[in-house]
């Protein structure tokens, strides 16, 4: 892990606990925790091989359309159904989920102190799952060790609820995402970003449905930072508002890498997502009411990088940039250096 990821993370644990000790300002602790959790996962999608899963164009256009009927889904099962039943079923369901995205995100800070070969696969820890005797699943000693405190974690959410334990699952999700989701390309990023751009106009703004789920759903799918106001103790953020923007800034940090450009279109995006989440701020609490994150997020994160790219002359490169062909043979310690290199002066005869 690279330097400035590690202290990204430190400052990150940090924030997330302050609140426990001190009184922080919600509206700071809302940019400053989800800059933070972009920051760590787009570097830490910087891969030898792009990410695990990558987002075609038919799934892009789908995606607003399924979100829809799923979170109308949901407004409904919390309506003519007990909310305690449901969400127990969710609780149980992200347990299992919070355990597995716990020890992945844990294991990359603890893996330089522990043996070598506990990360050796050669020597996983094999387990057979009673009622499915053909499905075998495979851990590595290092594993194991980052999911005992994953374990913990998950039993003391289910058995408190806290805050606290709500948003270390959160941040745990949203790492994960963007660190194993990619969008292939700039072009099934925008496609993705305004699709879903409408969707959080409609579902805010022109129905109660996303801020009556929001409320009613008891799972980690939100993050929750303490005001110390009784009349609303908690101010809360989407984990979407993270991942969603989050997978397209680290598409603009792979393009980077994959060019030797260092940092250039990742400080844009990074910019554009900082810009937008203080605007949503700002407009949430001049109005009082719930705002529609990507309303603000999504023009600043595709504006600032459309700009840039047009300043720079390099559209077309960008809009040419196609993931899947350019999975990079060197070794992920070659990457942590690609990302501090500058761009390299041509050559002229």
């Amino acid at each position: 892990m690279a330097l400035v990821e590690r202290l990204a993370s430190t400052a990150l644990i940090g924030l997330t606990l302050a609140p426990l000790v001190v009184k922080v300002n919600p509206n700071f602790n809302v940019v400053a925790t989800a800059c933070l959790t972009v920051f760590i996962g787009c570097h830490r999608s910087v891969k030898p091989a792009p990410p695990s899963e990558t987002m075609s164009k038919e799934h892009a256009m789908r995606f607003p359309f399924i979100g829809s009927a799923v979170l109308l889904s949901l407004f409904l099962l919390f309506k003519f159904l007990p909310k305690d039943l449901i969400n127990t079923v969710l609780t149980v369901y992200f347990f299992v989920l919070g355990v597995l995205a716990l020890s992945a995100t844990i294991l990359p800070l603890i893996e330089n102190f522990l043996p070598q070969s506990w990360n050796d696969t050669e020597h996983a820890i094999s387990l057979h799952l009673p009622y499915f005797k053909n499905v075998e699943v495979e851990f590595t000693k290092a594993q194991v060790v980052a999911g005992i405190p994953g374990l913990f974690f998950c039993v003391w959410y289910v058995l408190k609820k806290h805050w606290l334990a709500n948003n270390t699952l959160g941040l745990a999700f949203s790492i994960q995402g963007i660190e194993m989701l990619s969008l292939g390309s700039f072009k099934i990023g925008a496609i993705l970003l305004a699709g879903l751009f409408i969707y959080d106009i409609f579902w805010v703004f022109f129905t109660p449905v996303m801020v009556s789920v929001a409320k009613s759903f008891d799972a980690p799918i939100k993050l929750i930072f303490p005001t110390g106001d009784l009349a609303r103790p908690f101010s809360m953020l989407g984990l979407g508002d993270i991942v969603i923007p989050g997978i397209f800034v680290a598409l603009a940090l792979r393009f980077d890498v994959s060019r030797g450009y260092g940092k250039r279109y990742f400080n844009s995006a990074f910019a554009g997502y900082t810009a937008g989440l203080v605007v949503t701020i700002i407009v949430m609490n001049w109005f009082q009411a719930a705002q529609p994150a990507l309303l603000y997020i999504v023009p600043g994160v595709v504006g600032f990088v459309a700009v840039h790219c047009i300043i720079n002359g390099e559209v077309k490169p960008l809009l040419d940039f196609d993931e899947s062909s350019n999975v990079d043979e060197g070794s992920e310690s070659s990457q942590d250096d690609k990302l501090e290199q500058k761009p390299k002066a041509k050559k002229t005869d």
